[in-house]
């Protein structure tokens, strides 16, 4: 008889834990759907990439970690997705807490290489007193970074005069082991981001 009541308190025990934790599990997909981040059911490694920054130095893609990333793909001269990226993010970053937004850093990758030097990129970066960097390089390298972090992008035909840029407005979230974690999905959802963002980095 003992034997028995144990093995049911076990079972019950156990029955409560399960429903408690389908219940934080629940409540975490709620908040990261309030907030428009879809996370990959498994980590996605990058391709060994190399490519340049703002200050025209070479940066590898194994090299982005020991940090969060957030990674989206637009150009400098965007009239408008990416200036709203931006100005967003440095809102957001500005709204969460030091010990959250130290461990994030955005990065524009341009889908633009002939006009988005890495001078070009650093002045227009400077503009939002944010401290976020810049990567350009070559077509090639750009395609297979954006194929990997599933941010597509199309490249101008015949890059002259005043031309756009076809590019998504989501962003990539690469965790601090350098992996491909998920999408922050346009349009930003900033007050979900800012309950939903500290929490995906401490559950790390």
């Amino acid at each position: 008889m003992p034997l028995l009541t144990a093995v049911i308190r076990s079972t019950l025990a156990a029955g409560l834990l399960a429903f408690s934790s389908g219940l934080l599990a629940l409540d975490r997909h709620a908040l990261l759907d309030e907030a428009n981040i879809l996370l990959l059911p498994r980590e996605r490694e990058l391709p060994n990439l190399h490519l340049l920054d703002e200050q025209g130095q070479v940066v590898r893609t194994e090299t982005l970690k020991d940090r969060w990333h957030l990674l989206f793909f637009g150009f400098t001269a965007c009239p408008d997705v990416c200036p709203t990226t931006l100005s967003d993010m440095r809102q957001l970053l500005a709204q969460l807490p030091s010990d959250v937004s130290n461990q994030l850093q955005l990065i524009l990758v341009s889908a633009d290489p002939k006009r988005d030097t890495p001078d070009v990129l650093r002045t227009y970066l400077s503009y939002y007193r944010a401290g976020f960097k810049g990567l350009t390089g070559e077509m090639e390298q750009l395609q297979k970074l954006s194929k990997a972090l599933g941010l597509p992008f199309v490249p101008a035909e015949e890059p002259r005069g005043d031309y756009s840029v076809s590019h998504s407005g989501n962003l990539a979230i690469l965790g601090p082991d350098g992996t491909l974690r998920g999408h922050i999905r346009a349009p930003f959802k900033l007050e979900g981001l800012k309950q939903a963002i500290p929490q995906l980095i401490e559950a790390e």
